[in-house]
């Protein structure tokens, strides 16, 4: 099992440990309630240096990004970040991933930590067609780079604070490279996976002990709060925000999976699975992933069956909590396409029971 870079100050901090994805990372602190909240209302640090980075650069690294991705890489521009998906070649999915356009031959990878090696071999797999060479051309980056995410409505007041360059002004899904906590050339985005605002901040492994301690000092005054992945597991599924292994998978398209946005059927774009998803669209899917309230009491959770009214199973669940910040069941899973439609009633079954719920 790994530790990050940052692993020391959760555990002097206190925090709950545990495996995930390989590493040795932070559950939580003073609580997943407390720190949901206090990320929802004012600013909470995320360690996600587990996250997996891969470069990949030269002539042809659009054009192998065009081909391993579904959305369009050729309408980035430098500065720009896009959301996409590698699809697996029988209609599924390998990882969903964030493309950053550093220039026109050169772009970042940022991966999921459990699919890190399953991503790189994947990736390599393909890369020859494009030449490619791993190691060089395609540059698996992961253990080099540290990365917090500052998430709150203070977070990017938080960071102001420790860059010179203005901050409040990069849109959403763009970066720039800037001086953060005197650490040169930091790269500073605007994506999050919370909902609540905020930035991420990747710098070199070296230069973690004085981004953490700096982002610290300057958030006291609006309340910073370290934050684990339980928190953050609550606020993404707050937002509906597809988490891969449990709503998204080897087995489900990003057609089914209501991410046909990241699917560009554009001329000349002819990338992996483009003729499996061109014919799934043209035919119509059979199951769709939903959002749901529960409107009964109860807590939806992963594999619980979601039946129609009398009893007949029509879906499972693939994620549910009890929403913090709203205090009723949330869930996410896969129904049957009619059952589908904002405000249509569904059951989950809980315990034997069948406790209605609601579309969103």
């Amino acid at each position: 099992m790994r530790d990050t870079v940052f692993t020391k100050y959760h555990i002097e901090l206190g925090a709950k440990m545990a495996p995930f994805a390989g590493f040795n990372m932070p559950v939580e602190y003073s609580g997943i309630i407390d720190e949901h909240i206090n990320v929802r209302e004012k600013v909470g640090v995320f360690d996600v240096s587990h996250m997996g980075e891969f470069w990949v650069k030269g002539a042809n690294a659009l054009a192998f990004l065009q081909y391993v991705t579904t959305n369009d890489v050729s309408a980035l521009i430098p500065g720009k970040i896009q959301y996409s998906c590698l699809p697996n070649g029988r209609g599924g999915i390998v990882d969903d991933l964030l493309v950053y356009c550093i220039d026109d031959r050169t772009y970042l990878l940022v991966v999921n930590a459990g699919n890190m090696q399953k991503d790189w071999d994947h990736l390599v797999s393909h890369a020859g067609k494009f030449g490619l060479r791993p190691g060089k051309d395609l540059y698996d980056a992961s253990s080099e780079i540290a990365l917090l995410a500052v998430q709150g409505p203070k977070a990017i007041e938080t960071v102001q604070k420790i860059t010179e360059e203005t901050i409040g002004d990069i849109p959403y899904y763009s970066f720039r490279k800037a001086n953060v906590a005197g650490i040169e050339n930091a790269i500073l985005s605007i994506t999050g996976y919370t909902g609540a605002g905020g930035c991420e901040i990747y710098i070199a492994n070296e230069d973690a002990p004085k981004l953490w301690n700096a982002v610290f000092e300057a958030g006291k005054e609006f309340g910073i709060k370290p934050a684990g992945l339980g928190a953050r597991d609550t606020l993404r599924l707050e937002m509906g925000f597809c988490l891969y292994g449990n709503d998204i998978t080897d087995e489900t398209s990003p057609l089914e999976a209501g991410l046909g946005w990241i699917v560009k059927f554009k001329d000349g774009k002819d990338f992996i699975d483009r003729e499996n998803l061109i014919k799934q669209k043209a035919e119509g899917i059979k199951r769709k992933l939903i959002r749901f309230d529960m409107i009964d009491r109860g807590i939806p959770r992963q594999h619980y069956e979601i039946c129609s009214r009398n009893g007949e199973k029509i879906g499972e669940v693939t994620s549910g909590t009890m929403s913090p910040s709203r205090k009723v069941g949330i869930g996410m899973g896969y129904v049957n396409i009619e059952y589908s439609k904002p405000e249509t009633e569904i059951f989950v079954k809980i315990r034997e029971r069948l406790l209605k719920a609601g579309v969103k």
